[in-house]
């Protein structure tokens, strides 16, 4: 166990890695912080987990006996050592805070580092070759973490407001709006049910036809969404036509009030008709109704499928991460693979016509 003492950690500050009998309290954690959403779960972490082949650890911190922040470890397997970081499925994997409240903004930022310098020591600590954590929005200061050495990363997503639908409407692509009022009278209806086979049946398409990674195979991709959907933190929402599902997304649940868009497919010739708006509207709604205030659209790299979730209105939000490598053979070699791959890339590249 870490304990308080220099290098910013105050008094009565202790962090270590949860056992069965913390969850509880873990669980209530999530329940109230802002950060609380379905990633750090023990649940959702148990079913990802079962469908890769991964593993999982949550390291809490403790501010006087109560349990106040921590952070839930996906780890894989590397030649190196074991490796904590996030991946498809899994987009946030960052800090959980749920810190008592202090009248002065000092002493909230004060409480705030000596918790964060407890984990980044626990952390650093546990013998891992790479740890990468991507922190939820929320989320703007990770100074201790980057006192110790640790890199910074930002990337972004889009989040769409759910308090105020209509205000929210004006925001959406008038060609979208468009869109979603012709599926309407064309009789595209909404629905959500546990039909995961049309979710992968459609992922596996858009996969096909995009290039865009295939999240988990078949089998193992419904092992993952039976186990999360069991525990009430995964839904299906669909387009339907004809009595045939022509769009869908997978949407993660659960404690918190912002849901995430994980995964998403389209029939290829449905693509025209507008579904994707259609179903991502409806489901606004549905989640609206079930009290989210919000829905992260997950990531917002420079491609195609990131404009059409920009055409929906939402706001282009920063994420910070922290990465360091503590292996150096770890590092050389993830050095070398990066080579390797730009290189591959370089080669695929189609080159310029000459004169």
């Amino acid at each position: 166990m870490s304990s308080a003492g220099s290098g910013g950690q105050g008094a009565g500050v202790t962090a270590r890695e949860l056992v069965a009998a913390d969850l509880p309290g873990w669980r209530e954690l999530l329940a109230r912080s802002e950060q609380g959403g379905p990633y750090a779960a023990p649940e959702y972490l148990g079913a990802l987990c079962a469908a890769t082949g991964g593993s999982y650890r949550i390291v809490g911190v403790f501010l006087n006996g109560q349990l106040v922040a921590g952070a839930a470890l996906y780890e894989t397997k590397a030649r190196r050592g074991r490796v904590v970081g996030n991946r498809t499925l899994l987009y946030y994997n960052g800090v959980v805070l749920g810190l008592p409240p202090k009248k002065f903004h000092s002493d909230r930022t004060a409480q705030l580092q000596s918790v964060l310098a407890a984990l980044e020591r626990h952390v650093a600590g546990m013998g891992y070759a790479h740890v990468l954590l991507h922190c939820d929005p929320s989320v703007t200061d990770v100074r201790p973490f980057l006192a110790q050495g640790w890199l910074p990363g930002v990337s972004y997503t889009y989040v769409v407001a759910l308090d105020d639908l209509k205000a929210q409407w004006e925001r959406v692509d008038q060609n979208l709006r468009r869109l979603i009022k012709r599926c309407e009278k064309e009789g595209v209806a909404y629905r959500e049910d546990a039909d995961v086979e049309a979710l992968f049946r459609l992922h596996l398409q858009t996969h096909q036809r995009k290039g865009a990674p295939l999240y988990l195979p078949q089998p193992a991709f419904r092992r993952y969404f039976e186990q999360a959907h069991a525990a009430g933190l995964a839904r299906l929402g669909h387009a339907v036509f004809d009595g045939k599902v022509i769009a869908s997304q997978l949407m993660l649940t659960g404690p918190g009030r912002v849901a995430h868009t994980v995964c998403a497919g389209a029939d290829e010739d449905y693509l025209r008709m507008g579904a994707s708006a259609f179903l991502r509207w409806r489901a606004f709604e549905s989640l609206a109704q079930a009290g989210y205030a919000a829905n992260d659209l997950t990531d917002a790299s420079l491609h195609p499928v990131t404009r059409f979730k920009s055409q929906l209105g939402g706001e282009l939000t920063a994420t910070l991460s922290v990465s360091r490598t503590f292996s150096p053979l770890h590092a050389l070699e993830t050095a070398l693979r990066d080579l390797k791959a730009r290189l591959a890339a370089r080669r695929r590249a189609p080159r310029p016509e000459q004169e």
